[in-house]
């Protein structure tokens, strides 16, 4: 499964299988009172669950947009979202993508080399209820797009995280009500952040986001002792 590639264009065509790249849940080392239990926070399934066959577009006089659209950060997105039986319709704006730093993760556990190999990437977004249902308590639909062409799930933590608080919709996120949040993704192997998606089901044609990602700046090679002393010799 995780050889097999996402496609990224607007063609309707449908792949057998999701490229996905599993859900990592971080935790801060030694616990703590603030959210840090094991049920603070679910790792997401490896594929995605929730449906689009919602009713929630007939309800309105709102169009959602097209399958396969391709959006630039700071574009809305109206889909039809659908967790459970129960949906509505979510304008959806990713708005920056940036990377962090490993020294952002100091206090939590990152305790196996994937963890530590691995890119992660800031995505905030804001979401809209512009349906006429309250539906809250699930995750924020998008997955991020590696360089490999893989989906990314959003990491879940089970305790604060200032650089990027990520958070689900809220439970009674209500017509009108509108809410903004940050993903983290991790990019294995020092991978990319190449996009954002929108995509709920392996069927369904992705709504992409692309703009600029803001890198950290490269580090400066340290000169080494041996320039210094090839120096001092030909002086």
């Amino acid at each position: 499964m995780h050889n097999e590639r996402v496609s990224t264009t607007s063609s309707g065509s449908r792949l057998s299988a999701l490229a996905v790249v599993t859900a990592l849940t971080l935790a801060a080392c030694g616990g703590g009172d603030d959210g840090s239990g094991d049920d603070a926070a679910k790792t997401p399934s490896a594929t995605p669950t929730p449906s689009t066959t919602t009713e929630a577009a007939e309800a309105v006089d709102e169009e959602v947009t097209a399958p396969g659209s391709q959006l630039a950060f700071g574009d809305v997105a109206t889909v039809a979202h659908e967790v459970k039986g129960k949906g509505t319709l979510l304008d959806i704006t990713v708005e920056s993508a940036a990377q962090g730093a490993l020294s952002d993760f100091a206090g939590f556990d990152l305790d196996d080399p994937y963890k530590k190999r691995g890119n992660y990437y800031y995505v905030r977004v804001s979401v809209e209820n512009s349906g006429k249902k309250r539906f809250g308590g699930v995750p924020v639909p998008l997955w991020g797009i590696s360089g490999e062409n893989t989906l990314l799930q959003a990491v879940a933590f089970k305790s604060a995280f200032k650089k990027c608080p990520t958070e689900p919709l809220p439970d009674g996120f209500k017509p009108g009500d509108s809410f903004k949040t940050c993903l983290v993704y991790l990019s294995p192997n020092k991978g990319s952040l190449e996009g954002v998606s929108y995509r709920p089901t392996e069927e369904t044609v992705p709504i992409e986001w692309h703009g600029n990602v803001k890198m950290l700046p490269e580090k400066k090679p340290k000169k080494g002792k041996q320039d210094g002393a090839k120096d001092k010799g030909n002086g």
